[in-house]
């Protein structure tokens, strides 16, 4: 699939877990969480947030649950060949999906919407200063800040 207005596609690196989508992100958000990090690699997760009907998926994923901090069960799916994460899902909101941005096979079709958690960024990490920033999860609430902010 090519990426359009109208969706985009993805995969982790082996390219056994593919996923399609006849959307395009509602939001984008950087996670400086603990959990984000450590799954990532890297100082900080990006989801690309989406309604869950709207993307298919293909290929076998490995599903690890773990209790978010917020009261959440986050699970987060990843390839059982390479290892890659590919998308997590929120007990609290269970018709979304979060598409990690690293499977996106076009990276400039979202730009981060705003950072979470980055009260728990590390000291070197820079935030863009154009971005609204949250020290944690914003008051108002991941289901309402994404309702809020989402792009129609």
């Amino acid at each position: 699939m090519s990426n359009t207005e109208n969706g985009f596609s993805g995969s982790c690196l082996c390219e056994a877990v593919t996923y399609e989508t006849t959307a395009m992100p509602m939001m984008s958000v950087n996670c400086y969480c603990v959990d984000c990090r450590k799954v990532s690699g890297s100082s900080h997760s990006t989801h690309a947030v989406m309604m869950g009907d709207a993307v298919e998926i293909k290929g076998d994923v490995k599903v690890y649950d773990r209790p978010s901090d917020h009261g959440a069960v986050i699970s987060r799916a990843f390839c059982e060949t390479c290892g890659s994460g590919v998308y997590n899902l929120n007990s609290n909101m269970p018709a979304m999906i979060f598409l990690r941005a690293s499977t996106l096979d076009d990276m400039e079709i979202l730009a981060p919407s705003m950072n979470v958690y980055a009260s728990r960024a590390a000291s070197w990490v820079a935030l863009d200063p154009k971005l609204p920033t949250h020290a944690e999860m914003p008051e108002a609430g991941a289901e309402k800040t994404i309702a809020e902010n989402s792009r129609k």
